[in-house]
């Protein structure tokens, strides 16, 4: 177990709290990451199928499979697990009604999480026809992720670790990326520093690419060599039991640098320096997006700035990292303590084939926000 017992039990009383207070008498739970909180289930079978059941009177139960068993037994705190057992004509939502019956929800009314990977459309429609005048299910998906927003000390201890791995991560990347360099070489390095220092697989593929891919802000498949006069993205994060930091900066090679990049570069350090000083409990994240943009306009790049800079991140699966509140404009979610925020400011000139970005990760505090991961203020140039 990564959390005592007794974190655990609070966080689920926490849940329970807030399924009353919102009229439920239970909740299934498909989302790996709102799982994991709540009793450390380590697993990725949710792709396939994993739900659980909590109710208001004590009540918490695994539906897995038995592929899964194994995980749910290493590492939940939970000891009540149905099997739904892969076969022709068992749907999955007869194991999770006989669940549910079994804990007397009939006639009650069900919160369910619609907003994750873990429940894909087809077996909501299978859940729903299966329940339907059975009970009344509700839409209950930010329930737990709204509880999860501020962090125990636990979990921000836990995502100092990841910080600490990702700034490692940063010295290999810039201290091997040159040009002649291939930019496969540079990323097994990177990860292989991850994977030494006990860290987890990023869950967001990142982007690392050089010339025309290094804009690119989504993983894309394909390595090649560094080239003279390039750029190469690094978009590095890495997991510490899950929880996550990440990190955003580009390395330049000679011998010539062209003067566009530093310009950028220099917008890019004083718009993450204006969205630092308003990561403040009191101030709105849409606050957050407001600062980022009225830096880059205060350099010209208003039309560059992107539409989000940022998210909250926590402890995440693949497909990706990002969670929710993301950095938006007129965003109305409150900054509080113990919240994190990964902010990167991002400029990419289409036309003229050069990107520039910066980012870091920092907690909220009740003054200056610490960061946890730290990028340079001087434009990165390969020797």
């Amino acid at each position: 177990m990564h959390f005592t017992r007794d974190e655990y039990a609070e966080r689920q009383e926490k849940t329970r709290k807030a399924m009353l207070d919102q009229g439920l008498d239970g909740m299934l739970l498909f989302k790996i990451e709102d799982m994991y909180w709540l009793c450390g289930l380590d697993t990725d079978g949710f792709s396939i199928f994993h739900a659980m059941f909590i109710g208001t009177n004590d009540e918490l139960t695994h539906v897995s499979r038995g592929a899964d068993l194994a995980n749910v037994r290493y590492s939940s705190v939970c000891d009540e697990i149905r099997i739904w057992v892969d076969a022709e004509g068992n749907p999955k939502s007869k194991a999770i009604k006989d669940t549910l019956a079994s804990h007397r929800m009939q006639g009650k009314t069900l919160g369910i999480q619609l907003d994750t990977m873990g429940l894909t459309p087809r077996l909501y429609e299978e859940i729903r026809a299966a329940l339907d005048g059975w009970c009344e299910l509700v839409d209950a998906s930010d329930l737990i992720r709204t509880l999860r927003l501020g962090k125990s000390p636990q979990e921000l201890e836990y995502h100092r670790r990841a910080g600490a791995i990702v700034d490692m991560m940063r010295d290999v990347a810039i201290s091997d990326t040159r040009a002649g360099v291939d930019e496969g070489d540079v990323m097994g390095k990177i990860w292989g520093t991850a994977m030494a220092n006990d860290g987890d697989p990023p869950a967001h593929r990142p982007p690392m690419g050089t010339g025309a891919s290094a804009l690119n802000m989504r993983y894309t498949t394909r390595r090649k060599p560094v080239g003279e006069n390039d750029q190469m993205t690094f978009e590095l994060g890495a997991g510490y039991r899950h929880y996550h930091a990440a990190d955003m900066f580009v390395v330049l090679t000679g011998p010539t640098i062209d003067p566009r990049h530093l310009k950028m570069h220099e917008a890019c350090v004083d718009a993450l320096q204006a969205i630092q000083d308003a990561l403040r409990p009191g101030n709105a994240v849409g606050d957050l997006y407001e600062a980022h943009r009225a830096a880059f306009a205060s350099h010209g790049y208003e039309h560059a700035a992107g539409t989000a800079c940022g998210y909250t991140m926590g402890a995440t699966w693949p497909p990706t990292w990002m969670e929710q509140p993301q950095i938006f404009a007129n965003n109305s979610v409150m900054l509080e303590a113990n919240m994190t925020f990964f902010t990167h400011m991002i400029l990419i000139d289409h036309d003229a084939g050069l990107t520039m970005s910066l980012g870091e990760q920092a907690i909220v505090t009740e003054g200056q926000p610490e960061i946890i991961t730290h990028v340079p203020r001087t434009p990165v140039i390969a020797r």
